[in-house]
């Protein structure tokens, strides 16, 4: 339909209601661009178009990746359920463009016990400041973008075989668009061998 120069288009509902896609009343040439992959559109802050990944097994293996994430995501949360490793080597969260970046992040992590220690990562986003062979891991990494190339990051994680909670947060300037998580630890020696691991992003 036209009224005015306004052009609109119109799309009637299966059994009822209307949605209308209308030009904006400016000069030059609007684009929608709808993402790729399953989900729900979001407009004006209606629905949410978070999509999720398929999880992982965390029971072997020294890295978990998560490939093929879309350009358009802007924020990625990472999803521990009883995670463990057979080591002593901090869990690292990885991000990449092309390739896993390993150097360059801002970034600490904390556990608290009867005591709060704090440890600093470059190589990864570190989920606390210490681990065990024994530990396992329930929480969530956020990863988000902030502008450009650059993500910052937060972990909220719980340990009840301390018991313990760990908290962190970091910075990556990537190279190029993100498209790929990695999940491994510091040495990059020790395995997975228990719970898994999702991504949901959005």
């Amino acid at each position: 339909t036209k009224v005015g120069n306004i052009m609109s288009i119109v799309l009637l509902g299966s059994t009822s209601g209307s949605i209308t896609l209308q030009e904006p009343a400016v000069a030059g040439t609007s684009v929608l661009t709808l993402p790729v992959g399953t989900g729900t559109f979001v407009v004006n802050n209606v629905n949410s178009a978070i999509v999720s990944g398929t999880a992982v097994a965390s029971t072997s293996g020294t890295s978990i990746d998560f490939t093929s994430i879309p350009s358009w995501v802007k924020k990625i949360t990472v999803m521990f359920n009883g995670v463990s490793t057979n080591g002593t080597s901090v869990i690292l969260v990885q991000l990449g463009a092309g390739s896993v970046t390993t150097s360059g992040y801002l970034g600490t992590a904390s556990i608290n016990t009867s005591t709060t220690l704090t440890a600093a990562y470059t190589t990864g986003f570190g989920i606390s400041q210490q681990i065990a062979a024994t530990d396992t891991q329930y929480g969530l990494y956020t990863i988000t973008n902030i502008n450009s190339n650059n993500w910052v990051s937060s972990v909220s994680m719980a340990d009840p075989s301390r018991p313990a909670t760990s908290q962190g947060a970091g910075f990556i300037s990537l190279s190029g668009t993100l498209d790929r998580v990695r999940i491994t630890t510091v040495n990059g020696t020790d395995t997975f061998d228990a719970g898994s691991i999702n991504i949901l992003y959005e």
